[in-house]
């Protein structure tokens, strides 16, 4: 009994000394990715066209772009979006604006069904009111919905 009553005190040391080194860098990576969020969340949402969610045309400037160039925007459109619902989640425990990350994320993705399902979320009123706040601060339109 005595051996695994040391054996528990031992894994309790090692457990506390390597969080003691893992908590600055988790509280560091949670400040870094809230300032970025903040920076970047009120852009991004202001980037997004009033119409976007009742517009169901496939033409669009981007469709007159080179090819090899129009690649090259979608990979990095799509990092950047899963980068971000990623962060959105992180940021559901960790401080910051974890569901406004997520829809931004989750519009500069693609993926099947997307329409629909933005359509959705952004119509919940909390995410919607939000959105439509932050944009009426910067002096653009809201977005608009169908109901």
């Amino acid at each position: 009994m005595i051996k695994k009553v040391f054996f528990l005190d031992e894994m309790e040391s090692i457990f506390l000394d390597y969080f003691k080194v893992v908590i600055p860098y988790l509280v560091g990576i949670s400040i870094f990715i809230m300032v970025i969020s903040l920076l970047s969340i009120k852009w991004l949402v202001n980037q997004i066209p009033s119409d976007y969610l009742i517009k169901n045309t496939t033409e669009t400037s981007f469709n007159k772009l080179p090819v090899p160039l129009r690649i090259l925007i979608f990979i990095f459109k799509n990092l950047l979006g899963y980068l971000l619902i990623l962060g959105g989640m992180i940021m559901l425990i960790l401080p910051g604006q974890g569901l406004l990350t997520m829809m931004v994320g989750l519009v500069l993705s693609d993926y099947p069904g997307k329409k629909v399902f933005e359509k959705k979320i952004i119509a919940s009123e909390p995410i919607l009111k939000t959105i439509n706040w932050a944009r009426k601060k910067s002096g653009v339109k809201p977005l608009i919905t169908e109901n």
